[in-house]
């Protein structure tokens, strides 16, 4: 890219450290893998450097999915040791998430950045409506189905997340507690899942901008090296204290702060896509 500033890139930096530790928290704390912050204030930032509109979504939900890959790993592993990860599910769901992220990473590498906006303030509004209005559940025996359902479950679950640049718990989430598991079951489970998301959401998003123009420097593809080295140490980080927060906080009040987070999110979506 040509003509970013210096004082562009220290700023763009000063965002992506801000991310970083909010990103960690959140992604210990609602299962989301931090992408549910990053991304827009990937998005924000970018945009003050005078990138190309057309591309700032999409480096931003790549560099958004390649943190993910290390915070999720941080974050499940805590949500592991405290027993909150439903490993028969993840077994169960793995494979039709696979294919979700490998149908929603090739999209996002194609369809405009308005599209991808539009995706994510829709998505994230429609779950913190879910999550703030509806009494969260938490049956004996959470509901069952045959495979092929949880097989369509996964492959949305999948299609969107990568499509917007988030772990499995904007989705995930909600999708578990209506279903009957309990809310740090489900968000234990969804950490685990945004590993297997930001894994090959990655590589398909730095593959797919090999050789685009008007890049910010620092970037393999969609993917921004610079931003990520800066998010990842403190993400990491930072999600354990989440983890704590989550098994230690009331479940009605985590459910809230999810919907509030998610909600503030799309408003800020919403408001950029129609040039408020």
């Amino acid at each position: 890219m040509d003509g970013i500033t210096t004082g562009a890139l220290i700023e763009l930096g000063a965002v992506a450290a801000g991310a970083g530790i909010a990103g960690g928290i959140l992604a210990g704390l609602l299962g989301v893998g931090g992408g549910i912050v990053i991304v827009p204030a990937l998005y924000f930032a970018l945009t003050l450097t005078g990138m190309d509109p057309t591309l700032t979504m999409k480096v931003a939900v790549g560099t958004s999915l390649a943190t993910i890959v290390f915070t999720s790993l941080a974050s499940g592993m805590g949500h592991h040791r405290r027993g909150a990860i439903d490993t028969a599910l993840l077994r169960l769901w793995a494979p039709s998430i696979l294919a979700g992220v490998v149908i929603g990473s090739l999209l996002g590498g194609y369809v405009s950045g308005e599209v991808m906006i539009a995706v994510f303030a829709t998505v994230a509004l429609a779950v913190s409506l879910d999550m703030i209005l509806r009494k969260g559940r938490s049956d004996p025996q959470p509901k069952g189905f045959s495979r092929p359902v949880w097989a369509v479950f996964g492959v949305l679950t999948g299609t969107i997340s990568a499509l917007m640049g988030i772990g499995g718990g904007t989705i995930g989430v909600p999708l578990l507690n209506f279903l009957g598991y309990d809310i740090r079951r489900a968000v234990g489970t969804s950490a685990a899942i945004g590993f297997l998301i930001g894994v090959p959401g990655t590589i398909i998003y730095a593959l797919s901008g090999l050789g685009a123009a008007g890049l910010p420097p620092f970037s393999l593809g969609y993917v921004n090296l610079l931003a990520a080295a800066v998010i990842v140490p403190l993400s990491t980080g930072f999600s354990q204290v989440g983890v704590r927060l989550a098994h230690s906080i009331p479940r009605r009040t985590l459910r809230l702060s999810f919907g509030a987070f998610l909600m503030l999110t799309s408003a800020r979506m919403f408001l950029d896509l129609f040039g408020g």
